[in-house]
């Protein structure tokens, strides 16, 4: 029996029963899918957590037309933290793979996006455009100038993924003054194939869904890549001025600009 048309609609987290759905979609992508693990998953529960969830705030997709309870609605998640949150905790969730020195000087609001998901069924769709619309507004509400977080490629052989990594490189790399770098000892050269080398097109085909949408809002990528080994990827650390974002965004949806 063919599915309903998608009812979505997105919103904050609102309490301990939406965060935990939240982490479950986690579970099923990160844990089940990608093969990931870390030190606060549960297994038993199906919940991929950590330490700094209590900080975030979790922007929620949901399908009304899936019915049950907002476990069974949620199927889409991004995770959000501004400069007070990261105070609170000490850091931002990216300081354990990138330095960012230069976004932390450069007198920016800053707002770190990270365990981007969604669930199978919806990859594809409009979800994302949904949870995309949303995150606009929260930005434009917040008064948000950079947006950054790391995006992953599945698997931890860099030489496997040479064509994208240097693609970004060449094509993407942020410009000096906003320019993060791979934590030292973790730091894995995006620079491995001359740009006269490239095949673009099969760099692109290469290139993970979700950062090619960044692309296409204008994202820039921070120097060098992090390989983490608990959640089977290799990182790039993404990141977005909102000002070029939302001419990006209409210019592709011809939605509002902000």
């Amino acid at each position: 029996m063919p599915r309903p048309d998608p009812e979505f609609s997105v919103r904050l987290a609102r309490d301990a029963a939406d965060l935990e759905a939240a982490q479950h979609l986690r579970y099923r992508v990160f844990i089940q899918e990608l093969g990931g693990n870390g030190a606060l998953v549960d297994h038993e529960a199906e919940l991929e957590k950590d330490r700094f969830d209590p900080e975030f705030d979790h922007l929620l997709l949901l399908d009304a037309s899936r019915g049950g309870s907002v476990r069974d609605q949620i199927v889409g998640v991004y995770r959000l933290l501004d400069q007070a949150g990261a105070d609170r905790i000490g850091q931002f969730y990216s300081e354990d793979e990138y330095d960012l020195t230069p976004l932390r000087q450069s007198g920016r609001r800053l707002l770190e996006l990270g365990r981007s998901c969604l669930h199978a069924d919806y990859r594809g769709g409009t979800g994302m455009f949904h949870l995309w619309s949303a995150l606009s507004d929260y930005i434009a509400e917040r008064g948000i100038e950079l947006l950054f977080g790391t995006a992953s490629f599945h698997g931890t052989d860099v030489t496997a993924l040479a064509e994208p990594l240097s693609l970004l490189h060449h094509r993407h790399l942020a410009p000096p003054e906003l320019r993060v770098r791979a934590a030292p000892g973790a730091y894995e050269s995006m620079d491995l194939i001359a740009e006269q080398d490239l095949d673009r097109l099969s760099a692109m085909r290469a290139m993970p869904a979700l950062i090619k949408g960044y692309l296409r809002l204008g994202a820039m990528v921070g120097d060098g890549a992090y390989v983490d080994h608990d959640f089977n990827t290799t990182d790039v650390c993404i990141i977005i001025d909102t000002a070029a974002m939302s001419a990006a965004q209409a210019r592709l949806y011809g939605g509002r600009g902000r």
